[in-house]
């Protein structure tokens, strides 16, 4: 671990703002707790808690070595695919197709520790979406084929493809004017993504009235977007010459970039849960539902922020 944070100083006192930040915020809570007795804190008690998790396991993710970060980002695709499979409907025969999706973890991320970005890039798209329907047609199972196999390909793509992307910005290497290597990429991304989720809320809440998708998400309202987007393209300007290569143009577009389309993948597993019939996808994050509930920004933008990263410098 020392080796790591020799070579990449900034993202180490940046995750140290983070643990700063969250020691903070659980002194607020704390005292909001205590000097609020008649109010019931139990909720903001159990997210602060989950939040310390998720703070704690990232950090050690980031800091011990690559390999540790694969296996992370490879366990949270995982646990993201099984809640899915456990919440679409399906028909008994699909669990044997299921089976083969599980499968395509371990392989799509093993392209990533070979650096194979070709294979990484049409491992899931071609082969094993090719495969999984010759596997379902072996079942010889017609009736409703196509609907599950457009659900199970779909929700491949979103848990294992999509996510996998942010793995692979750990592997891209430090440049010349650029020690943090991806490293600092990825956490720039992470810290962005769930910055944007915190800030449309608050955003919501103090100003918010006019619903952009009532339907969808009732929640959502313009004022809470709009200053979402701003709030974090300021902060991957302040954040960029610490973690990025990223000149101040390249920084508000990839603020932009992060909290436009985390807002759409936030609103998308919103509609797939509405179309569902169930609020979490989960419950293996207290006050949090699932881990898809927690990561559903990062399934459009860390797909896109890596290309917009590769494109630029790589």
């Amino acid at each position: 671990m020392s080796d790591i944070i020799s070579k990449n100083p900034t993202v180490f006192f940046a995750l140290c703002s983070i643990w700063i930040i969250m020691i903070l915020a659980s002194l607020c809570v704390f005292s909001i707790a205590k000097f609020k007795k008649n109010a019931d804190h139990s909720n903001l008690i159990q997210r602060t808690k989950s939040w310390w998790m998720m703070v704690f396991v990232f950090s050690a993710a980031v800091l011990i070595s690559k390999t540790v970060s694969l296996l992370f980002f490879g366990f949270l695709s995982f646990l993201a695919l099984k809640e899915f499979f456990s919440q679409i409907p399906s028909r008994r025969i699909d669990r044997r197709v299921m089976f083969w999706a599980y499968l395509a973890i371990p392989f799509q991320f093993y392209w990533i520790y070979l650096d194979w970005y070709g294979m990484f890039i049409i491992f899931i798209p071609v082969y094993m979406f090719l495969f999984l329907s010759m596997r379902m047609v072996f079942t010889e199972e017609t009736d409703g084929l196509l609907k599950s196999l457009a659900s199970i390909q779909w929700v491949l793509m979103i848990s294992v493809f999509s996510l996998s992307h942010a793995a692979y910005l750990m592997r891209l290497p430090a440049l010349a004017s650029f020690k943090a290597g991806g490293a600092g990429l990825m956490l720039f991304l992470v810290v962005i993504t769930q910055a944007n989720d915190v800030m449309q809320y608050v955003w919501g809440k103090t100003f918010g009235k006019r619903k952009i998708l009532p339907v969808v998400s009732p929640k959502k309202t313009w004022a809470g977007f709009v200053g979402g987007v701003l709030s974090s393209v300021v902060l991957a300007c302040l954040l960029s010459p610490y973690l990025t290569p990223f000149n101040l143009k390249q920084s508000i577009l990839a603020g932009l970039l992060l909290s436009i389309f985390g807002f759409i993948g936030d609103v998308t597993i919103s509609a797939v849960k509405r179309d569902l019939g169930i609020k979490d996808m989960g419950n293996s994050i207290p006050g949090h539902g699932g881990i898809m509930d927690r990561i559903d920004s990062l399934t459009y933008s860390a797909p896109l922020f890596f290309h917009f990263c590769r494109y630029l410098f790589y």
